[in-house]
């Protein structure tokens, strides 16, 4: 693998100067709470729903899917190779012997995949989050949320009805999951799934995604903040 860039000449005393360190480290913390820290939800969410989606790649269609759709103008599968473009213009190979490699989603960098050949125990390879990259844009949805199967009597049932309730959990549940998989796992008919998933989007709980043919579904912020909204509200007084 080719040698990376030498950093500027003013990260060389970054360890020697305390009162530059701490500047960097402040303006770093600066940036994450104004830039970051509003959407980190929105950006896990993504992520989480994207590395599922990877997961039914792989299982359905192996490497080759895998590989094909993560960037296909920049990253190539062209066995036994793994052929990259990186956005520096890095010439060079890298052998795995056998260490494997981490692929890591980002919302950053869309344009290009950018590669750690040194980082450890494997390296890691960061690939632009969304599926078949068909637009320059990325919806934002929510983290997957931790909630537990809807019962007839519980709040969320009572104002969505128990089986679309039920429909949203198994969303949250399994972020990036298709029609028919809700189907099944919530033991409706697919028309049936559709239709809830469609009054779930509408209502802005749910976020959907196409691959190929397959609509590829996951909580969105509102949905998450219905799922973990508390049970027992204390009454207002007057």
């Amino acid at each position: 693998m080719a040698e990376r860039q030498s950093l500027p000449s003013w990260a060389h005393h970054l360890a020697d100067d305390r009162d530059l360190l701490r500047q960097l480290f402040i303006g770093l913390e600066h940036v994450y709470d104004r830039l970051l820290d509003p959407h980190w939800p929105q950006i896990a969410g993504f992520t989480a729903a994207d590395q599922g989606a990877r997961v039914r790649q792989m299982a359905t269609g192996g490497w080759e899917r895998l590989f094909a759709s993560l960037n296909p103008r920049r990253i190539r599968w062209n066995p036994p190779v793994l052929e990259l473009a990186m956005a520096s213009g890095l010439e060079g190979d890298l052998h795995l012997d056998g260490r494997g490699l981490l692929l890591i989603p980002s919302v950053f960098g869309f344009a290009a995949p950018v590669l750690d050949p040194s980082a450890e125990p494997q390296p890691i390879l960061t690939y632009p989050a969304g599926l078949e990259q068909q637009s320059g844009t990325l919806p934002l949805c929510a983290p997957p949320a931790q909630p537990t199967s809807p019962g007839a009597s519980s709040p969320l049932a009572s104002v969505l009805g128990r089986t679309r309730a039920a429909v949203l959990h198994s969303i949250a549940e399994h972020p990036a999951c298709s029609t028919k998989e809700l189907a099944a796992r919530i033991g409706i008919a697919p028309a049936s799934a559709s239709e809830h998933t469609t009054s779930l989007r509408e209502a802005g709980l749910v976020h959907t995604v196409r691959s190929r043919n397959t609509a590829l579904h996951s909580p969105t912020a509102l949905g998450a903040a219905f799922l973990n909204a508390p049970r027992d509200i204390p009454p207002v007084k007057a």
